[in-house]
């Protein structure tokens, strides 16, 4: 049975969905909060969105068919710019569109067609839905209104706000609690609105300033969505009042998904979502990831780079979702050489044939251990290398990757050839070298190698019983020579 850590409980617990028949038919329903469509996605989200993809993943391989929605917000998450003295909210689409002399509409239609690319690039299973934030305006208004009527939210000048205060069981989710008033002024983000009848307090609708770009007629005047009443009218409309499992990173635990959670209760009296799963950090050098450093970086950086976008969802697949992820182009190039092995080893593979029943059930044991991925993925390299048929190994090893997602059976299409050869010189050292470990005589071996590093060639031994070969200077990593010793 799967087990998982909910942030709501505090601890991992055996996933239950709400409809018990959901291994029969019924779906189990998952929301992840999507991109923000102003410029491309950077690899700390794709991080987070591969583990959503594999929690998914795992869902499915245990039987259960889900419904996944995602969504693209393309209005209403204001960005604050400025110092402590000064500072202001801005819309960063419409920031976008007015830099580049286009619409808002078309800065977000062109990173989202990009975003999506890039999901099939990292071959993140498409959501079931992909709903866009502007086209359920309507949506949120009637969420406001049921608030207003209840009594959870004020307006004041054509903006509404939600009244923390009145939803007593406010920060559930992140500790963040109304009995722990003083943490919870200095976490929430400084208010800019001075109209609030208390600065905890958050916007569900924004009174929209004069000639701005985008906005909407509603029974405040014109104006625009705030950024958390979105995800509750998508999420509510697409997967009811209830649902099973709601994903994002951990950055976005509070304030995002504790207002979610208020405002969504507060207007259907019931439980939002029964679990919560968030993802880790992830750091670029171990610092966090700031364009002022210039150490941000997304799929099409790592792309010119000569990386493989599959070697980063590798890369992401050894440490576990929870824990903050050191992301280094050393760790990445490591990665893709690990990659690149495991897809040699399966072109030599035979038509898979029956699997290998005692690594399929370890592998289970470690999927469902709250997603112990480093784990299943150690299983892999331990199947490979085993004295199984190939056949059977290949029968499991493609199973195993409806988890993984690594592509494995189209291992070919990503075998990439080069025209650039390893001079004869080179091979025959190599060669004359291979004899020599035959021979246990590793000195000799060792000072081969040093002359074939001269030659501007780098040995590595890998445990299948392959050697990788590689130029000794900086060379993209599409350019990695392979020689394989049988």
């Amino acid at each position: 049975m799967l087990k998982i850590y909910n942030t709501l409980a505090r601890k991992i617990e055996e996933f239950r969905p709400i409809d018990p028949s959901a291994s029969s038919g019924q779906a189990v329903g998952i929301y992840t909060c999507g991109p923000t469509v102003y410029r491309e996605v950077h690899i700390g989200n794709f991080r987070t969105y591969i583990g959503a993809d594999i929690l998914r993943r795992v869902l499915m391989y245990n039987g259960f068919r889900v419904v996944h929605i995602k969504n693209i917000t393309d209005v209403g998450h204001m960005r604050n710019i400025g110092n402590a003295h000064h500072r202001q909210q801005i819309d960063p689409i419409i920031e976008e569109a007015l830099k580049m002399g286009k619409t808002p509409e078309e800065i977000a239609a062109h990173f989202t067609k990009i975003y999506l690319e890039d999901e099939k690039k990292l071959n993140i299973l498409p959501a079931t839905v992909y709903p866009k934030a502007t086209d359920h305006i309507k949506e949120m208004i009637e969420i406001i209104k049921i608030l207003i009527s209840k009594g959870f939210a004020y307006e004041v000048g054509g903006t509404v706000y939600f009244d923390v205060k009145k939803f007593k069981n406010y920060g559930k989710l992140s500790g963040n609690t109304l009995s722990k008033m003083d943490n919870l002024l200095k976490a929430v983000r400084v208010s800019l609105e001075t109209d609030k009848k208390d600065s905890i307090d958050f916007a569900l609708w924004k009174n929209a300033e004069k000639d701005r770009l985008i906005k909407w007629d509603s029974p405040w005047g014109e104006g625009f969505p705030g950024w958390h009443i979105e995800c509750s009218a998508m999420s509510i409309k697409y997967l009811g009042d209830t649902f099973d499992i709601h994903t994002g990173g951990e950055d976005l635990v509070f304030p995002h998904h504790e207002d979610e959670i208020a405002q969504s209760e507060a207007a259907t009296g019931k439980k939002f979502a029964n679990y919560w799963v968030h993802s880790g950090y992830l750091l670029v050098d171990n610092e966090k990831m700031s364009r002022s450093k210039g150490n941000v970086y997304t799929i099409s950086d790592l792309e010119k780079k000569g990386s493989d976008p599959l070697s980063f969802r590798y890369l992401t697949l050894t440490v576990h979702y929870k824990s903050k992820m050191n992301f280094t182009f050393e760790a990445l190039s490591a990665a893709q050489t690990a990659l690149n092995n495991l897809r040699e080893i399966v072109l030599a593979y035979d038509a898979p044939k029956i699997g290998c029943a005692e690594y399929e059930e370890r592998f289970l044991e470690a999927i469902n251990d709250d997603l112990n991925i480093p784990k299943a993925l150690a299983i892999v390299w331990e199947l490979v290398k085993s004295d199984y048929p190939n056949s059977a190994k290949a029968e499991t090893l493609f199973k195993f990757d409806k988890v993984l997602g690594l592509d494995l059976e189209n291992a070919k299409n990503y075998i990439k050839k080069t025209e650039e050869k390893i001079p004869e010189n080179v091979q025959e050292l190599i060669v004359q070298r291979e004899e020599l470990r035959k021979k246990k005589r590793y000195h000799l071996a060792d000072q081969i190698r040093h002359k074939i590093k001269k030659m501007g060639y780098e040995i590595q031994d890998n445990d299948d019983g392959s050697m990788t070969i590689k130029k000794s200077t900086d060379v993209p990593l599409d350019n990695i020579l392979r020689y394989l010793v049988f």
